[in-house]
């Protein structure tokens, strides 16, 4: 099971969200595909942003979205 759950992580990144604004992230789709993309760059060398438990890149990266070290936003 993944701990923090997926309504966790999109809360946390969509905390900063005004009301009335779109949210940055409404589905899981989107918070499997940026920890995904976080986990490649981990796994190709770039630094952990946190002090993880975990050596897992998957982890690692899913620990940074959670503690608001990385950021998702869209593209346009």
């Amino acid at each position: 099971m993944l701990h923090p759950s997926y309504t966790d992580l999109m809360k946390v990144v969509n905390n900063e969200v005004e009301q009335g604004e779109a949210p940055v992230v409404n589905s899981r789709y989107s918070i499997v595909m940026a920890t995904a993309k976080r986990a490649r760059q981990i796994i190709g060398g770039e630094e952990s942003l946190v002090a993880a438990k975990q050596t897992k890149p998957l982890s690692i990266a899913i620990e940074e979205l959670n503690q608001g070290k990385i950021k998702i936003t869209h593209e346009d």
